[in-house]
């Protein structure tokens, strides 16, 4: 937990100290969206809201060792279109309908936990279960379980759709952007790694990237509960 002042107006004069986190602070509309500062806290803030989509990415390459080129492209695009979606939505609720926002906010780490849950158990599940070459050849991840996989490791950036809601549109969009490269960049390099380690571990492989949804969903909630 950071300390920091909070200066009245332009006088510089020191009104109050407030105990918050910093991105709080940073996300508070007092600097522009062109400032480096704002360009880094958006940086910073991809960063940290695409730690579990790429943790996804990674238990996607591992159970999906021979996943192509333009399939891993696909992949990393739908976490980063989700992680650009959910921060404007959490802006644009608490611009309009601020109440039902924050009712909504109390379900985000059940609804991830419960995703997440879901999928790692079927991975689980299909890794223990007898199944034959041919099966193994075409289990790949559906374009259903991927859109849920992208909703589950974004679901939590609504909220900082919430602690942004003092900006511009049009610097919305911009820190929407930035995060959702970052994600990109991240979850490309993830499941790169990943197809390296399904490789070498076989169905194992499976085991682990199941092992590894279900932690996320539980530290997602763990996190959010304490």
């Amino acid at each position: 937990m950071y300390t920091y002042a909070v200066h009245e107006s332009k006088k510089n004069r020191i009104s109050k100290q407030v105990r918050q986190p910093l991105y709080l602070f940073l996300l508070s509309g007092e600097f522009n969206s062109m400032e480096p500062l704002f360009l880094l806290n958006s940086a910073a803030l991809g960063a940290g809201l695409s730690a579990d989509a790429f943790s996804v990415s990674l238990a996607n390459g591992m159970n999906e060792p021979g996943m192509s080129a333009r399939r891993m492209n696909t992949v990393a695009a739908v976490y980063a279109f989700f992680q650009f979606l959910m921060p404007l939505l959490g802006w644009l609720f608490v611009r309009s309908v601020a109440g039902i926002f924050l009712s909504f906010q109390r379900l985000i780490p059940w609804i991830a936990l419960s995703l997440l849950l879901y999928l790692g158990g079927k991975t689980l599940l299909g890794a223990f279960l007898p199944r034959s070459e041919e099966a193994d050849a075409a289990e790949k991840l559906s374009g259903s379980e991927l859109i849920l996989q992208g909703i589950a490791t974004s679901i939590d950036a609504l909220s900082v759709g919430f602690t942004s809601a003092a900006y511009s549109i049009g610097s919305a969009l911009l820190s929407s952007l930035i995060i959702s490269a970052i994600t990109y960049l991240l979850c490309s390099f993830g499941i790169r790694v990943g197809r390296k380690f399904g490789t070498a571990l076989s169905r194992g492989s499976s085991v682990l990237g199941g092992l590894i949804l279900i932690l996320i969903g539980l530290e997602i909630f763990l996190s959010a509960s304490s």
